[in-house]
């Protein structure tokens, strides 16, 4: 069913990212999206400054970490529709419209594959490609999912949909990041519970050019053994039964308040 009203809200996590933010987002038509929402986690480059000049909405996290730019930003998302995206040109911004007219189509969530329909990613070195390899597979036989890229940023989903897999709480990250001491990121966690959940999704091509400036972040090991954890975890830890439940339940609570 198609949903022409929809608002959406393009929320741009950085770190140190000045170099990418000044060669990448010029390439925006703010026509494309109700808000461009930059989340930044703690840059002392002047992403900050930068994006406040511009007109851009800022938010500057509490807690560093990928995950945390979601998870503290989102309450500062004003649309229906959060479009995750990366500003150090990993993302292409002219799949931007395509992304919004495909979400208006009514799925929950739409990915931009860099492996779909000949696309390619640039970034890619041997580990990673092998990586990206064995996971989409792995992901789509646990979760009997058809995806091409479960790990890239660069997608759109509904921002409801983020409070009813539970991706908000703590607890959905909590044993793996102890136990690896590190922070980890969203995204796989996200297609595996809608998978999991038969919510329909949907995928279109688009090229992953290469970096711009900034330092890679990306902790090969780490989130390695993160993601194969979750992998196995959450065939017994989420039932598809709590979807949403938690959600209604702080609802009900916050309107009772």
């Amino acid at each position: 069913m198609t949903k022409p009203d929809l608002k959406f809200t393009l929320l741009v996590p950085t770190m140190n990212e000045i170099i990418g933010m000044k060669a990448v987002m010029p390439k925006i038509d703010r026509k494309w999206v109700d808000q461009i929402l930059v989340v930044d986690g703690g840059s002392t480059d002047g992403t900050v400054e930068y994006a406040r000049e511009q007109g851009y909405d800022v938010y500057e996290q509490k807690t560093k970490g990928l995950r945390f730019a979601y998870i503290e930003g989102i309450h500062s998302v004003k649309g229906d529709i959060v479009i995750t995206f990366s500003p150090d040109g990993n993302s292409l911004p002219e799949r931007i419209p395509a992304l919004v007219e495909k979400m208006k189509e009514g799925w929950e969530m739409v990915i931009v594959s860099r492996y779909l329909d000949g696309a390619k990613s640039y970034d890619d070195d041997p580990i990673t490609g092998f990586g990206n390899w064995m996971f989409r597979h792995l992901i789509n036989i646990m979760f009997r999912a058809k995806y091409t890229d479960p790990f890239v940023m660069f997608r759109a989903w509904r921002k409801d949909l983020f409070f009813r897999l539970d991706l908000d709480l703590e607890e959905t990250y909590s044993f793996e990041e102890r136990m690896l001491h590190t922070t980890i990121g969203v995204e796989q966690l996200f297609t595996m519970r809608v998978a999991k959940c038969k919510l329909p999704y949907s995928e279109i091509p688009g090229d992953e050019p290469k970096r711009i400036g900034g330092i890679r972040k990306l902790q090969v090991f780490r989130w390695g053994a993160a993601s194969l954890y979750e992998v196995f975890a959450e065939q017994i830890r989420w039932p598809k039964s709590r979807l949403g439940v938690n959600y209604a339940k702080r609802q009900q609570a916050a309107s009772a308040r």
